[in-house]
This record gives C-alpha cells, sequence and structure tokens, in this order.
C-alpha cells in the first residue's frame, strides 16, 4: 500500500484497507472511523479538517464502520468518532469523539 494514496477524503470510504497494509505503513497516517450518518461525527468534522488543514500530506484514512465491518473491530472501535494516530504502522494514540482541533493538534504532534 502506498500511503500518498490517501489524502484527505470528505466522505467514510467502504472500501476500508487491510490491518496488514495500514501495519505496514511508513511515517505518519491518521485513520478516522465512523460513518456519514452519525452525529458526533457530524459534529467534529469541522475540528479534524480544522487540525489536519496544515498537514495536507499526511494521510487521512476515513474509513466507514458499523456491524460486519473487521477493520474497526482489530482496532477496538466502539464509539464515532475514533481517530489512530499511526506512525510505522504502530498506534501511538487515538481520540474518541473529539471535541476540539487543539487535541487533535495535539495528537498529530505525537506521531509529526
Amino acid at each position: 500500500m502506498d500511503a500518498a494514496q490517501f489524502g484527505f477524503n470528505p466522505e467514510y470510504s467502504d472500501a476500508a484497507p487491510e490491518r496488514e497494509e495500514l501495519d505496514a505503513l511508513p511515517g505518519a497516517a491518521v485513520l478516522e472511523f465512523g460513518a456519514t450518518w452519525c452525529g458526533y461525527c457530524l459534529a467534529a468534522r469541522g475540528d479534524i479538517q480544522q487540525a489536519l488543514q496544515t498537514h495536507s500530506t499526511l494521510p487521512h484514512i476515513k474509513i466507514y464502520d458499523g456491524k460486519g465491518k473487521r477493520l474497526g473491530r482489530t482496532y477496538k472501535v466502539k464509539l464515532w468518532p475514533t481517530l489512530i494516530f499511526l506512525k510505522d504502522g504502530e498506534e501511538v494514540t487515538r481520540l474518541v469523539r473529539p471535541t476540539s482541533s487543539s487535541d487533535i493538534a495535539e495528537a498529530l504532534e505525537s506521531i509529526l
């Protein structure tokens, strides 16, 4: 998997990468699990975009999660949105239902 293929995607993708591909990602990346109809996801969208706007080359992989979606279960995602901050395929930190762009920016600093 080439991390460059992932940029900002305004919608959650139903076509999730395999966990093994994410584990092999070099460098920093942000996974975002959620659903388009989720009120918490919609409320957090602006803060997420604001925090990521200065990191336009950082892979931001938005993944549709829900019943029968295996990838979210492998990361033990239970609430949306969940942001998982990866460094060389390893989880460094996560935010569940973030409420401010500053919290997201602080988590970003842990992988950059």
